[in-house]
């Protein structure tokens, strides 16, 4: 290890006030010689600091306070500019390379004479809207197989619970959903059921403390940021304008059916995958998406796609873009940043609440049920698998269904249902949209419901009521093919957007 640093390596970054010298000197050593880092590495670290000192000082690193101290200094109106030399001491700015490819061309396209014939499950339990949706999209020319799950509803486009396998290289923006990648993720504790009636203000706490709801929901302080240091932020003009925004938050839940909740999981039987002994334990379940940068995504290459992809009026929002295309590359590269994002944005909830707690989770189990994936149908033929609210469910495939607010939900193990498309539902299924919701439904009633279940809600709306769903084990009953249940989870303390009906639903 080399030796100590000087006040004059420091300053060679850039002009430090004489009030944050000392500071910097303490910090760097500290660094070099307790925590081992190179001296390269500290002035990369210092100069990164005073180049976003903001960054470093809203999120949990070891140079926060530092950071602090550079970010109140401008605020105050005192910048402090790196060297020539401090730039060089700044990583590249990463590029990720677009393939060459042409513009897609418009063009107009029909429906097939003959509807693709496509599986249902639960028939009896899905409204004539939700089937005849899926009818339109087995119907679309470069359509290879679908599938309806129990949960079906209707919704825009494909509706919610629909699976539609298309050519290899085509993919259907509206069919992946306005969420991109709204996904669960449930955390076990090694904590018994006791601890939740023992500690339930504590729990509470954590939740109020660690979540952010709401459209415009932000968080400052960040637990792990690293996502946004991929290169396909800087893949696409769309892509670049929304890193700020994603940024910012990172970590929030948004609006809609999204929660973060405590509950009882009782695991039901020793499962190889799943790696968690029978009994019962506390759990941690999150429901939501890719917040504003997904949504933005979705609607700007929804629009492309109809502009590119003209079809019957019934058909318009399952407009495709091709792969093969500058579109179609651009959508996907788009998509797929999103499901890392929203993946990161469950993870940093999960953690700080896990941290907040003092306890690491035994298990984490997540799935994306809003996507599309590149796999191989049973009969060998490439396609590309849009699930709309569709939990991935082939063979041992882990994947969580919840029910509503009042209902359990299940881990489930998937068994491979080539009918099914290797999916099954990604939750109970709405019986009433929001506008129904609010009309025939009274908070009187629900707050009943929830006092009986003894379940404390903070937040929520009639739109979320439990009686605007279906009944998540009639639901389980009608896809015993599709998947094995593993583990059953009841909710206790459910945290969703506070009620404002001038919001637009994220889910």
């Amino acid at each position: 290890m080399e030796s100590t640093f000087s006040l004059e390596e420091i300053l060679q970054l850039g002009h430090i006030p004489e009030s944050l010298q000392t500071t910097f000197l303490r910090v760097a050593n500290g660094l070099h010689q307790r925590a081992k880092y190179p001296k390269e590495k500290v002035l990369q670290l210092f100069a990164q600091l005073l180049e976003n000192p903001k960054k470093y000082a809203y999120s949990k690193n070891k140079l926060t306070n530092l950071a602090r101290a550079v970010y109140d200094l401008q605020k105050q109106g005192t910048v402090i500019m790196l060297s020539s030399v401090g730039q060089g001491y700044l990583p590249q700015e990463p590029v990720f390379g677009l393939d060459e490819k042409g513009k897609q061309e418009a063009g107009t396209f029909s429906l097939r004479e003959s509807i693709l014939p496509y599986a249902v499950f639960g028939r009896e339990q899905i409204e004539a809207g939700a089937l005849q949706q899926m009818e339109t999209a087995a119907s679309l020319p470069i359509a290879v197989a679908g599938a309806l799950m129990p949960d079906a509803h209707q919704g825009y486009g494909l509706p919610i619970g629909g699976v539609l396998a298309t050519e290899a290289d085509k993919v259907i923006p509206y069919a992946v959903g306005v969420d991109i990648a709204c996904r669960m993720c449930l955390s076990v504790f090694d904590l018994p059921p006791a601890f939740l009636k023992r500690e339930p203000h504590l729990l509470k706490s954590t939740l109020l403390e660690n979540t952010q709801f709401g459209m415009g929901g932000e968080v400052a302080r960040k637990f792990d940021e690293s996502v946004m240091d991929r290169p396909e932020w800087t893949a696409t003009k769309v892509i670049r304008e929304l890193k700020d925004k994603a940024y910012r938050q990172l970590g929030t839940s948004g609006t809609g059916n999204h929660f973060v909740e405590w509950g009882i999981v009782e695991v039901l039987a020793q499962d190889d995958r799943f790696q968690v002994p029978p009994g019962a334990y506390l759990a941690l379940l999150s429901h939501s998406g890719s917040r504003g940068f997904g949504g933005t995504v979705a609607n700007y290459y929804s629009k492309l796609a109809m502009q590119k992809t003209q079809l019957p009026k019934q058909a318009a929002h399952l407009a495709w873009l091709d792969l093969n295309t500058e579109e179609g590359q651009e959508y996907w590269i788009a998509m797929n940043l999103a499901g890392e994002y929203a993946s990161a944005n469950h993870h940093e909830i999960h953690r700080k609440i896990a941290h907040a707690l003092r306890q690491e989770p035994l298990q984490m189990v997540e799935n994306h049920h809003n996507f599309a994936w590149k796999e191989v149908l049973a009969d060998g033929r490439e396609v590309i698998v849009h699930r709309k609210g569709a939990t991935p469910a082939g063979t041992n495939d882990l994947g969580i269904i919840p029910g509503s607010m009042s209902q359990p939900g299940y881990v489930v193990r998937g068994k491979g249902q080539p009918e099914a498309i290797n999916s099954a539902s990604h939750g109970a299924g709405r019986l009433m949209s929001r506008n129904q919701a609010f009309n025939q439904t009274t908070r009187h009633q629900m707050n009943k419901i929830l006092e009986e279940a003894g379940i404390q809600l903070i937040g929520g709306d009639l739109d979320e009521s439990p009686m605007v769903y279906k009944d998540i084990d009639t639901v389980m009953a009608a896809q015993t093919e599709l998947v094995s249940v593993l583990a059953k989870f009841s909710p206790k303390i459910v945290r969703m957007a506070d009620a404002n009906r001038k919001e637009r639903r994220e889910d």
